[in-house]
């Protein structure tokens, strides 16, 4: 299992805007994509008392191995980010993170 991790900025005149555009729209286009492989795909937002200035949004996506990322994002490590996004984004990773899961406690 692999744990993709990439996060994007913008101003917080539009991070209600850029949370609506990943919600409604990225994240079911990722997901009608029925990409094998893909377990999970989580949104998150970093919490309003720890925002200074910019507003921070993370994706989690895990896959089952690398070979499943690279048919999601055409490279190993490289960011997918549509034009939709990009638009109100103020920077963002040009690259993912990835973890391999050692072990799960519950």
């Amino acid at each position: 299992m692999i744990l993709r991790l990439w996060r994007g900025w913008t101003t917080a005149e539009l991070a209600d805007d850029y949370d609506e555009i990943l919600n409604t729209d990225v994240a079911p286009g990722i997901l009608a994509r029925n990409l094998d492989g893909l377990r999970s795909f989580d949104v998150w937002r970093r919490r309003p008392a720890e925002q200074t200035g910019e507003h921070e949004f993370l994706t989690a996506m895990v896959f089952e191995d690398m070979a499943a990322i690279e048919r999601f994002a055409g490279g190993p490590t490289q960011s997918y980010v549509p034009p939709q996004a990009r638009a109100v984004l103020s920077r963002f990773d040009l690259h993912s993170q990835h973890y391999e899961l050692r072990q799960r406690h519950r």
